[in-house]
């Protein structure tokens, strides 16, 4: 939904409880009682509402999650020249979608999962603000399996893949998370942001 019906609403929101504020005799007749039920109650639920819903779809965007001065590096490893390095190439190849790169990543793909990511998200902000983040930043929790699953599960190139296949133990223990994704010698080149200076880049579009 366009922003601009958001504020719409929220402008309209305050229009009328201005009137209902400032005229209280208004409120005599009926439709006086109805307009400030309106006012004091539909309209501020609706701009709440239309307002949620606009930043929730904003706080999927890449640009959005880069906008903290912290998660510059992180965004700068998007284009390193380099196919080992597993955002890289997710990003650059279009693995994961450029406007939601670190949303489509970094979300417990799970009932909750996205509400769960959005608190981790505003606990974010706040550190941003209020505290002191420290680089280099770690996840929560260990990166679950479930989040490379959620696309790559019955892809060719996944379940025919000559290492994931090798053994069907290991395939098993890759889909159970008994065996991450990231162990050593499998996809342990994430983000890496203490060696950035140490690598080319892609001359590619900008993260976003």
């Amino acid at each position: 939904m366009p922003i601009w019906i958001t504020y719409a609403v929220l402008i309209m929101t305050v229009v009328v409880i201005g009137i209902v504020v400032l005229v209280p005799a208004v409120t005599i007749s009926r439709g006086g009682k109805i307009l400030a039920f309106l006012a004091l109650f539909v309209f501020p639920l609706l701009a709440v509402a239309l307002g949620y819903q606009h930043h929730m779809d904003r706080a999927t965007q890449t640009s959005f999650c880069l906008s903290c001065h912290v998660m510059e590096p992180y965004g700068r490893s998007l284009h390193v020249d380099d196919p080992s390095w597993l955002p890289a190439a997710h990003y650059q190849n279009h693995r994961v979608p450029h406007d939601e790169a670190c949303y489509t990543c970094h979300t417990d793909y799970v009932m909750y999962g996205t509400i769960k990511s959005k608190w981790r998200g505003l606990h974010h902000v706040y550190v941003q603000y209020f505290g002191n983040p420290k680089p280099p930043l770690h996840l929560y929790v260990a990166y679950n399996n479930r989040e490379c699953l959620h696309c790559h599960l019955g892809a060719r190139s996944f379940e025919q893949g000559t290492t994931h296949t090798a053994d069907p133990e290991i395939m098993a223990d890759i889909k159970s998370n008994k065996m991450s994704c990231l162990t050593s010698g499998c996809h342990d080149q994430v983000h890496n942001t203490t060696k950035l200076n140490e690598v080319k880049y892609w001359e590619g579009p900008q993260a976003q």
